[in-house]
């Protein structure tokens, strides 16, 4: 059964949530999935100085400085995160995103689709895209050229190395169709227009201690930069 946060978006006269302050012509709805911490960024572990608790950390930084860069996003309305692990509905708390405790989907794009299938039953016309939740030099600039370079076409960032996905982006009302996983960005782009070649911040998904460093050179959110500073660097 779903636990649901109780954060909720600013609602506008139609109950569906407004966009923010300064947002531009197109507007969008995020999924963003976590997996329950125990389990989660497995090859990222030794990163920073610690055990496993010192590493749950470092995912939930990680996780939130994702989140909130994409809230503070002009063009994002809403993010909902879907997670199986009550430390994530708690660390979200207060930060305006969405979040379900929803345990026992069979992976990533079910995940996805779940989420996807809850944001559109309140807005069936939305853009509903779907972005990976390690991301912590996410800059909301990156993401709403992104969004602005879309243009309302179906589209899709790939990661640094150029073979994964970091955000998918729908036509308004299309379905999310997600194809996360091994080679997502050859999967997604024979039916999605690539975009944000330049944007590193967006593009920089960190699954290993190098890609934390590349992380940390681009400049890492708040409270990751804090885990890393903490622990003499990060290795």
């Amino acid at each position: 059964m779903a636990r649901e946060s109780p954060c909720r978006p600013r609602t506008g006269p139609d109950g569906v949530p407004a966009a923010r302050a300064g947002s531009i012509d197109r507007v969008v709805d995020l999924v963003v999935p976590v997996k329950h911490l125990d389990r989660a960024k497995s090859r990222l572990r030794g990163a920073v100085p610690g055990g496993r608790a010192e590493h749950r950390e470092l995912v939930l930084a990680v996780v939130f400085d994702t989140v909130t860069a994409a809230l503070a996003a002009a063009g994002v309305r809403r993010v909902l995160v879907v997670c199986e692990d009550e430390r994530v509905v708690a660390a979200l708390a207060g930060t305006g995103a969405e979040c379900v405790d929803e345990r026992g989907l069979a992976g990533l794009n079910e995940a996805l689709r779940h989420g996807a299938e809850r944001l559109r039953a309140d807005d069936a016309h939305a853009v509903v895209g779907a972005m990976q939740a390690d991301l912590p030099a996410l800059r909301p600039a990156d993401l709403t050229a992104a969004i602005t370079e879309a243009d309302g076409r179906r589209a899709f960032v790939a990661d640094r190395p150029g073979t994964g996905t970091t955000l998918l982006l729908p036509a308004p009302g299309g379905a999310l169709s997600p194809r996360f996983g091994p080679g997502s960005a050859a999967a997604h782009g024979a039916g999605a227009v690539r975009v944000g070649e330049s944007l590193a911040h967006l593009r920089c998904d960190v699954d290993t201690p190098g890609d934390l460093r590349e992380a940390h050179a681009l400049g890492l959110g708040a409270r990751t930069a804090r885990l890393a500073h903490a622990g003499c660097g990060v290795r």
